[in-house]
């Protein structure tokens, strides 16, 4: 059940954690597993960074049903591979039902791909300088967590120079807060306190 005031709710299972993480199961599972933990490896990131851009205008539900369906038509994520696709891959993908079908973020996604691959250095060393400094205090209510920081601003600056397309400081935000370069679980959370009921 959420909170008009938009601090943790206590979900069925007895546990608090954020009001999002605990309106479906598909969002409880990923709020209490896989939202927040640090996140490496460039075709892990790289994966995150599409995900988000595929996200854009849309809800994170929308996405998360569709991982599967993404992971295979994209190759696992995998850098090398996707930097190769070609005409041929983007027709595919348009018809891939399995996935958001939108041409332009179908083409960043390929363009990123090449862009991480010829990348001085690798995705994640270029992603992980941004990470929050470590001591911000832990947010109470989910109005007091930004969609903006300047370190996502910094990050979607780099990005963006360095050739990534759909990389906004509002994606580059919201990347962060899923790969764990900041921690924005609340405070009474129980993924951030580490209770267990």
């Amino acid at each position: 059940m959420t909170d008009p005031a938009g601090g943790a709710v206590l979900g069925a299972d007895g546990l608090r954690r954020c009001g999002w993480g605990d309106s479906t199961d598909d969002y409880r599972v990923y709020h209490d597993t896989e939202w927040g933990p640090p996140v490496h490896g460039d075709d892990a990131l790289f994966e995150r960074v599409c995900l988000e851009a595929f996200q854009s205008g849309l809800s994170w539900l929308t996405i998360l049903r569709r991982r599967e369906g993404f992971r295979a038509a994209f190759a696992g994520f995998r850098i090398a591979e996707v930097a190769e696709f070609g005409e041929a891959d983007k027709e595919r993908l348009l018809a891939d039902a399995g996935i958001i079908r939108n041409r332009a973020k179908i083409e960043a996604a390929i363009a990123n791909a090449r862009v991480a691959r010829d990348l001085a250095g690798g995705l994640d060393a270029l992603i992980w300088q941004f990470a929050a400094e470590p001591g911000r205090p832990a947010p109470r209510t989910m109005g007091e967590v930004p969609a903006v920081t300047p370190e996502s601003t910094a990050l979607a600056k780099a990005l963006k120079k360095a050739g990534f397309r759909f990389v906004g400081p509002t994606t580059a935000y919201a990347l962060m807060q899923a790969c764990g370069l900041v921690d924005d679980h609340l405070a009474d959370c129980h993924v951030r306190t580490g209770a267990k009921g």
